[in-house]
C-alpha cells in the first residue's frame, strides 16, 4: 500500500504521517521536498524495504507502517510549525514529545508610567517602552516582595494620596509629588541592580531574619528563611563571570542510560538569572537530536511570551538550525541568531550547560518513583515511559452534584496546576466518565496528552477510554484500577485492598504489598480526594441555591424538574420567562425572575 502511495508524493514542502494497520499514528515529519524525503526512508532494489541507513528507531517504525498521508505547505518553515503542532497534539509513537511546561513569569517595568514599578506577567504586553527580566523559573513572588520591602518604590498600581506605605517609610509618595522623577529613577536603578544581583537582597533578608529571631519572632523569621532559600535557588550553582554585560540564552542536551536531559540557561547583563531543565525517558537508546533541539527551542520561544534576548547559543550543531533561525525571525519580526560557538566564553558556558544537564540525569536516577515507573512500563507492557500520568474519577450523591476530576502526576510530584474539575450532565458512571475523557481529549491541542491515563473503574471504562483515545489519534497508554468488592460493595483501603488492575493486555491481581499496586492506589486515591472535595463544595453550593428556591415556595419536585431541564442553577436564573413557564408554570416563572 505504501509503495503505491509513494508515487503520489509532490515535490513541495510539507509534513508526512505514517500510520500502522490499526490506523494509529506512528510518526510525523517535515520535509522541504516531500517526494525526496519520504522516499529516503526506503530502498527499492533489489527489493522494496526500509532503508538500513536510517536509525534503528526509524527502521522499526517503517516496518510497522502500512499507510502514509501528507499535507503540503507554502514553505519549509510552515512545515516545521505544523510538524511541531501535530507532535504536541497527537503524541505519535515514534516522535519524542517535549511537553510544554507552564508559561514562566517575567518581571517587567512599564516606562510609559510616570513613576514605573516592578510587576509580573506571563505574557507579552502589547505596549512600547516595556523592559522585561526573566523568565524566572521560581521565586518571582519572593523577589518582588524583597524589592518592595527594601526599596521605597511606588507600592500600589493606583494611589492618589499618601497611604500606610508612606507612613512606614516604604514609599516616597510619588502620587503626591513628594519625590522628584530623578530621585525616583535612582531608587529604581538600585532596585534593578538588586534584581540582577540577588545576593544584595539576600544580605538584607538575612539581617532582617536575625533581627526577628533575636526578638523571638520565630514564625516570621522562618518565613524570611524560606524566602532566602528560594532566592538562593535562582542562582546557578557554578558562578559565571562574563566580560560583557550581554543578554542571551543557552540550550544544551545530554544523554545517558536512556535518559535525555534538556537544559536552558537565561543570561541577562552577563549573569545567569535562571536555569530550567527537563528529563525524558526514552524507549530505546536512539533519538533524533535535530527534532529535540527544534522542539525545545520552539516551546521556549512561543508567540505570546516576551523576547528578552535575540541571541541563542546551542551546545552542538543540529540539522535545522538555520531553518529554525529563519522561523523565529519571521515569528517575532526581529533578527534572532542561533549559533554553536566553538571557542571563547560562549563555548565555556555551553559546556557548563551540558555538564549541568548531565548532573540532572544523575539526580533523576535517585528519584524515588523512577524505578516504580520503569517497573510499570515493563510489567504492563506500556508503549510510553509514564513520565506524565493523568488520573480520573467521578463523584455524585444519588445523581446530584455530579462532577468529574482529573489530577496529574509528573516526575515524582503532583502537578496541581494541571488538575481539572468538570461539572457533568450525566447521572450514571459510564456516561460521566465518557464526558470527562472526551472533554480532556478535545483539549489535546492546548494541553498535550500525557503518557498514561489511569481510570478509576474496571474493564468497561478501560475500553471506553481506549475508544476515545483511538478517535483522538493520540498515543496514550491506559490502566484502570477497580476496587476490591466485599459483600458486593467497593472496598477502599490504602495499601490493604486487593484491587484489580486492567490494561489492554488483560487483568492483573497484585499482592497488597506490591509497590506497583500501592503506587497506582496512591494515584487513584489522590484523584478520589480531589473529586470528593469538589463534589462536597458543589453539593453545598447547590443546597444553598436550592434553599433559595424553596424559600420562594417552590416544591422539591419543581426544583428537580428545573434542574433536569436546565442542567444547573445558573442556567435556571438566566432562562427567560417563557422557558421557565414551559417547564413549570407562569406563577413559578415570575417568582424566579423576581429574584
Amino acid at each position: 500500500m505504501i509503495y503505491d502511495e509513494l508515487k503520489t508524493l509532490p515535490q513541495s514542502s510539507g509534513i508526512y504521517q505514517y500510520f500502522d494497520e490499526n490506523g494509529k499514528l506512528l510518526y510525523v515529519g517535515k520535509a522541504k521536498n516531500l517526494k525526496n524525503r519520504v522516499r529516503s526512508y526506503f530502498i527499492f532494489t533489489p527489493f522494496f524495504a526500509p532503508n538500513p541507513r536510517n536509525s534503528l528507531r526509524i527502521q522499526k517504525m517503517i516496518k510497522e507502517a502500512t499507510h502514509l498521508e501528507f499535507i503540503t505547505t507554502n514553505s519549509e518553515a510552515d512545515a516545521l510549525i505544523l510538524e511541531n503542532s501535530f507532535i504536541k497534539q497527537l503524541h505519535p509513537k515514534y516522535n519524542i514529545l517535549l511537553r510544554d511546561d507552564k508559561t514562566y513569569p517575567y518581571i517587567y517595568i512599564d516606562f510609559n508610567e510616570e513613576f514605573p514599578r516592578f510587576q509580573s506577567t506571563r505574557k507579552l504586553i502589547k505596549k512600547s517602552k516595556i523592559k522585561y527580566f526573566g523568565p524566572f523559573f521560581k521565586g518571582v513572588k519572593e523577589l518582588l516582595n524583597a524589592l518592595y520591602y527594601y526599596y521605597p518604590l511606588r507600592q500600589k498600581n493606583s494611589c492618589k494620596s499618601p497611604c500606610l506605605f508612606h507612613q512606614i517609610n516604604r514609599c516616597k509618595a510619588p502620587c503626591a509629588n513628594l519625590i522628584s522623577k530623578n530621585e525616583y529613577e535612582k531608587i529604581l536603578n538600585e532596585a534593578t541592580n538588586a534584581l540582577l544581583n540577588p545576593n544584595i537582597l539576600i544580605k538584607n533578608l538575612e539581617k532582617q531574619m536575625m533581627h526577628l529571631a533575636q526578638n523571638e519572632n520565630y514564625e516570621e523569621a522562618a518565613k524570611i528563611r524560606d524566602q532566602i532559600a528560594t532566592i538562593k535557588d535562582l542562582e546557578t550553582k557554578v558562578q559565571i563571570d562574563l566580560a560583557k554585560l550581554e543578554d542571551f540564552e543557552v540550550f544544551a542536551i545530554a544523554y545517558e542510560n536512556n535518559l535525555l536531559s534538556l537544559l536552558r540557561f537565561v543570561i541577562q547583563n552577563g549573569k545567569v538569572i535562571g536555569s530550567n531543565h527537563k528529563i525524558i525517558v526514552l524507549k530505546n537508546d536512539v533519538f533524533d537530536k535535530n527534532a529535540i533541539y527544534k522542539q525545545f527551542i520552539l516551546e521556549n520561544f512561543n508567540y505570546d511570551i516576551p523576547i528578552v534576548s535575540n541571541q541563542i547559543y546551542v551546545y552542538e550543531e543540529f540539522e535545522d538550525l538555520k531553518l529554525l533561525e529563519e522561523l523565529l525571525c519571521k515569528r517575532f519580526s526581529k533578527k534572532i541568531i542561533i549559533k554553536n560557538p566553538k571557542i571563547g566564553e560562549k563555548r565555556k558556558i555551553c559546556n557548563l550547560a551540558y555538564q549541568n544537564a548531565l548532573i540532572n540525569i544523575n539526580s533523576y536516577k535517585k528519584n524515588n518513583s523512577f524505578e516504580i515507573l520503569k517497573e510499570l512500563k515493563t510489567y504492563f507492557e506500556l508503549e510510553n515511559f509514564p513520565n506524565c500520568i493523568e488520573i480520573f474519577d467521578n463523584s455524585h450523591l444519588q445523581g446530584s452534584a455530579t462532577i468529574g476530576a482529573m489530577v496529574c502526576y509528573r516526575q515524582d510530584e503532583w502537578d496541581k496546576q494541571k488538575y481539572k474539575r468538570f461539572h457533568l450532565h450525566y447521572k450514571n458512571d459510564y456516561d460521566q466518565m465518557r464526558e470527562v475523557l472526551t472533554r480532556r481529549a478535545k483539549d489535546f491541542d492546548k494541553n498535550p496528552p500525557p503518557d498514561l491515563w489511569v481510570i478509576d473503574g474496571g474493564k468497561v471504562l478501560l475500553d471506553l477510554a481506549k475508544a476515545i483515545i483511538e478517535s483522538s489519534g493520540a498515543n496514550i497508554d491506559i490502566l484502570a484500577i477497580s476496587k476490591e468488592k466485599i459483600d458486593f460493595k467497593a472496598h477502599r483501603a490504602k495499601g490493604g485492598a486487593k484491587d484489580k488492575i486492567h490494561s489492554i493486555k488483560g487483568e492483573f491481581s497484585l499482592s497488597v504489598d506490591d509497590k506497583k499496586l500501592q503506587f497506582l492506589q496512591k494515584l487513584r486515591d489522590e484523584a478520589h480526594r480531589f473529586a470528593i472535595k469538589f463534589h462536597q463544595n458543589t453539593k453545598r453550593k447547590q443546597d444553598l441555591e436550592s434553599s433559595k428556591l424553596l424559600n420562594l415556595g417552590l416544591s422539591e419536585a419543581n426544583i428537580q424538574k428545573l434542574l433536569h431541564y436546565f442542567g444547573n442553577f445558573e442556567n435556571i436564573y438566566k432562562a427567560d420567562f417563557n422557558e421557565l413557564s414551559f417547564v413549570c408554570n407562569k406563577k413559578i416563572a415570575q417568582k424566579i425572575k423576581n429574584i
